[in-house]
């Protein structure tokens, strides 16, 4: 693959159009039994963890690749995490489970599916509340594992003893992970590693800044698991990170709740995590729901038995960098715009600080392979007053600007309606379906527009969007009817199409059943499940793989289960435009007509391999406006 005029081209010259799956929701954790990495007993001792078996069983590879090429899905997003790599120690590296990846890319080779690896983390670590970082960059500071929560420093997914108890919990709430980003722990890991030498100057681990000590292992880890992955052709690249976070960069006073990643649940300020971190007791105003987002009348207390996170001889790293102290027993604020100011001016977090790492990522990955891609990513979707970092002609090229996106009100609240949703900026409500479906187009748009002026007109592929399948208290899996999501995966792609865009939807998770969801943080988006796709009317559509000329417009009616494409065809390639043509949906024999763009243009050639799900389409010569129809008979 290469990129050129905005597009990626195979080797043939024709523009593809990347698309597949995350490959998967349970690659977060180590392997194990379904619903065990949603126990207490999984964060136990971290050094022994083995990610051998994440996205699946070597002995299962194979069928599931074989799935997914069936599908049209020919291009995973692979996540792997930083703790999978290295959770033994600094410079200790896991060669068995760099081995079994090594062995898993050669199936998806055989299988024709490509891949680019996705460095993988949600709110640092697994100890955070996420999964990401191994336990020990988080014991580099002092901090005792065992008080993360009692000290308030992290929120975690209640653990139920059964789906029912679950569903009966009045107080419980769905995808609640998020608020971590808010919490002491994830907070202060984001901002020592993008910023420790700003903010932290004094900090050091073995002689080394912390923003250094971090990153440079974060970037020798990777460095060693590509040396170990060259020869493995299906890898077209590289992520630098997922959902990178500023952490408290950029905050203007710490004793504010600054841009909230959760609009309910307890919101501590920075300063009220700080003071329970170091054992302070802080009395945290609860958010209900509500149209305007007010605090309800109660209090979550955060650290209520006063407790130090940090192990003996160790104190919180803002104390040291002299935001605070502590007088007459009582911790005092004394820079409350401590992360305000870089370099005399406020600070901008996507070209300060995530700009830098990410070409320092990239120029170390490229010491292993000079041709490969990278994806990079901006803040998660909900930060979306805070940018995607710029780019320009002295900045390095195989670059593709992959943001993701969710249709948000969706995915938290866990219900799903065609007629409506919600524009998270200013929370208001979108009603009628054609409105949603603009919406829903016009979110994805504004990343393009975005790349288009903000980053040389680089390629865009959208890295995560999906749809929690436990929608409406899980009604579809005693029932079975997957219209409901149907319609809402529908509507998202009919959103990438409309744009051209790349996609790797989130997620396929090989062990997800209907009682343990994806095996994490009570998310359950897999398009698989207990052995069989789900609602694959919603995601298994017609697309232009590759396009022997620039493509121009997609269509595909679900319904009427008619496919329009039209492109520009370059006479000069000689490779047909490719089509994928599922036959669940458009029968084994459809009606196609490939014509010359106008009325009654002449015929093109094509082919149908009925076997391969593919349409071939030939140029033989003919440069111009071209336009296929394909209907189910």
């Amino acid at each position: 693959m290469r990129i050129k005029d905005r597009r990626i081209l195979d080797e043939e010259g024709r523009a593809l159009i990347l698309r597949g799956v995350n490959l998967g929701g349970s690659s977060k954790i180590p392997y194990g039994e379904p619903g065990w990495g949603l126990t207490a007993a999984s964060l136990k001792n971290p050094k022994a963890a083995s990610f051998v078996g994440r996205p699946f069983p070597l002995e299962e590879a194979d069928s599931h690749f074989h799935r997914l090429a069936r599908a049209g899905m020919t291009f995973t997003r692979l996540v792997v995490t930083w703790e999978a790599i290295e959770h033994e120690g600094p410079g200790i590296y896991d060669e068995a489970y760099l081995e079994y990846l090594a062995k898993i890319l050669k199936i998806a080779e055989s299988r024709g599916v490509g891949v680019f690896i996705d460095p993988h983390q949600d709110v640092w670590s697994r100890w955070s509340g996420g999964d990401g970082a191994p336990a020990w960059t988080l014991e580099a500071l002092g901090i005792n594992l065992d008080l993360l929560e009692a000290c308030g420093a992290v929120v975690k997914q209640p653990v139920f003893a059964s789906p029912a108890e679950k569903a009966n919990a009045k107080s419980y709430q769905k995808m609640v992970w998020p608020a971590n980003y808010n919490r002491y722990a994830a907070a202060t890991m984001f901002s020592l590693f993008f910023g420790g030498k700003t903010y932290a100057p004094g900090l050091s681990v073995e002689g080394e800044n912390i923003q250094d000590w971090l990153q440079s292992r974060y970037l020798a880890a990777f460095r060693h698991a590509y040396r170990r992955l060259k020869d493995c052709a299906a890898i077209a690249g590289w992520g630098a990170m997922n959902e990178p976070h500023y952490g408290f960069i950029g905050h203007q006073n710490l004793e504010a709740a600054e841009n909230p990643m959760l609009p309910i649940g307890a919101r501590p300020s920075p300063w009220q995590a700080i003071c329970a971190a170091s054992g302070f007791t802080q009395q945290v105003p609860f958010f209900k729901i509500s149209a305007a987002g007010r605090p309800g009348r109660n209090f979550e207390v955060f650290n209520e038995n006063g407790v130090s996170l940090f192990r003996e001889g160790f104190a919180c790293p803002w104390r040291k960098a002299g935001l605070w102290d502590v007088e007459d027993g009582a911790p005092k604020l004394l820079r409350a715009d401590h992360f305000s100011r870089y370099q005399g001016r406020a600070p901008a977090f996507a070209d300060d600080f995530l700009k830098p790492f990410i070409i320092r990522f990239i120029n170390e990955m490229k010491t292993v392979n000079e041709r490969s891609l990278f994806f990079i990513e901006g803040m998660p979707s909900s930060c979306s007053d805070l940018p995607h970092p710029t780019w320009g002609e002295g900045d390095p090229a195989g670059t593709v600007n992959a943001f993701h996106w969710y249709d948000g009100f969706a995915l938290f609240t866990k219900t799903f309606r065609t007629w409506f949703t919600v524009n998270p900026e200013g929370s208001k409500f979108i009603f009628g379906r054609k409105k949603a479906a603009a919406f829903f187009a016009g979110c994805l748009a504004k990343n393009v527009a975005w790349a288009m002026e903000k980053m040389g007109a680089m390629p865009c592929l959208l890295g995560e969007f999906g749809l929690p399948f436990d929608l409406n208290k899980r009604k579809a899996f005693s029932t079975g009817d997957y219209s409901v999501h149907e319609a809402a995966l529908s509507m998202y792609y009919d959103a990438v199409d409309a744009n051209l865009l790349h996609s790797t939807i989130w997620n396929y998770t090989a062990d997800n059943t209907h009682e343990h969801g994806d095996g994490w943080n009570d998310e359950d988006l897999s398009i698989f499940s207990q052995g069989a796709e789900r609602a694959a009317a919603g995601w298994k559509r017609p697309y232009p793989m590759a396009t022997a000329g620039v493509p121009l417009a997609i269509s595909w009616d679900r319904k009427r289960r008619v496919f329009h494409y039209r492109f520009a065809a370059r006479g000069v390639i000689a490779a047909p435009t490719l089509i994928y043509l599922p036959a669940d949906f458009l029968g084994e024999s459809p009606a196609v007509h490939a014509a010359m763009e106008g009325a009654g243009g002449p015929a093109l050639r094509w082919e149908h391999d009925a076997a391969g799900q593919r349409l071939r389409v030939y140029n033989d010569g003919y440069s111009g406006d071209a336009a296929v129809t394909v209907r189910a008979r």
